[in-house]
């Protein structure tokens, strides 16, 4: 998959390609639908297949107040993207004056002048422009006028008739619910980052953890997981179950929350690599222990309930 930061950074010989366009934050059972539309028009007319989307995330530019809700930084989402058959990412970068670019610009600055789209694709509720002047309408008007297919992808549901939506794997998130989120995702949510060094106390206390920032991720609920943990190494993923506290550990009061993961039967030094963690269920919020002994008591409980939850 090659990527590109600017459409006018697409080469002549790659132009006229179908088009997914949206956020994808997360890359959900819902995205993924609307890319198989593209993959399917693609192939059906010999086209190449490819991607645009925004970084950073608009809702960050209009509410950079909010606390972090990302699901997918752009590594993660473009690692997601590329199995899915995506040749082409093309990544416009999102700012205040990006945002004030009409409708029209879109449309015949980058669909149209920058990328030479032979047929575009979106979600039912993909809007554009200043004001959010374009949506699924509008975007077939311009389609006849420039002479490029539209495809609006309706509404997608789970069994329940929940919408797979970005929003929806937020809140189960929060709500302490990796399960559900994993329903909407297709995959369990992960987070990835650079092990980092950190005070050793977990080594001190029989289980050594593998340290890792939150950074700009979705702060999903505080408490200990279940999880599964792999070093990305570019290739196939080796999955080791485990155990890791999420949060600000109410006994050491760390000021940033933190991802703490304990691989089982896992020896290798992992300092200053990339790790990536699978959050699988939700053991139990964080508690502050009296005491040492109380904790090692407590990890060696999680260990069992998290083999337990992994084994299912």
């Amino acid at each position: 998959m090659q990527i590109f930061r600017h459409h006018r950074d697409v080469p002549p010989e790659l132009r006229g390609t179908v088009v997914a366009v949206g956020n994808f934050d997360g890359v959900h059972r819902g995205h993924q639908i609307v890319i198989a539309e593209a993959t399917a028009v693609a192939h059906a007319s010999g086209a190449k297949l490819a991607v645009l989307s925004f970084e950073p995330h608009p809702r960050s530019v209009f509410r950079p107040d909010e606390p972090s809700f990302r699901l997918t930084p752009f590594r993660i989402r473009a690692r997601l993207l590329e199995p899915l058959g995506v040749e082409l990412h093309v990544v416009l970068h999102f700012d205040a004056e990006f945002a004030h670019q009409s409708a029209d610009w879109f449309v015949e600055e980058v669909l149209v002048g920058g990328l030479g789209a032979s047929h575009v694709t979106i979600g039912y509720d993909f809007c554009f422009g200043h004001n959010r002047q374009g949506n699924a309408e509008t975007l077939l008007g311009y389609g006849r006028r420039h002479g490029f297919g539209v495809t609006v992808v309706t509404r997608a549901s789970d069994e329940s008739g929940g919408t797979f939506s970005s929003s929806r794997a937020r809140a189960f998130l929060r709500d302490g619910q990796p399960r559900q989120a994993a329903e909407i995702l297709g995959r369990p949510w992960e987070v990835e980052g650079r092990v980092e060094q950190g005070d050793q106390r977990g080594r001190l206390l029989g289980y050594p953890t593998a340290n890792i920032a939150m950074a700009d991720y979705l702060r999903p609920a505080y408490g200990v997981y279940a999880m599964r943990a792999a070093v990305d190494t570019g290739g196939p993923p080796v999955w080791h179950d485990g155990v890791a506290n999420l949060g600000i550990r109410p006994m050491y009061a760390v000021e940033q929350p933190l991802l703490e993961a304990h691989l089982f039967d896992f020896d290798d030094d992992l300092y200053g690599r990339h790790l990536r963690v699978e959050l699988i269920e939700l053991l139990r919020p964080e508690i502050k222990f009296d005491g040492v002994e109380a904790l090692i008591g407590q990890m060696d409980r999680d260990s069992a309930a998290a083999r337990l939850a992994l084994a299912e």
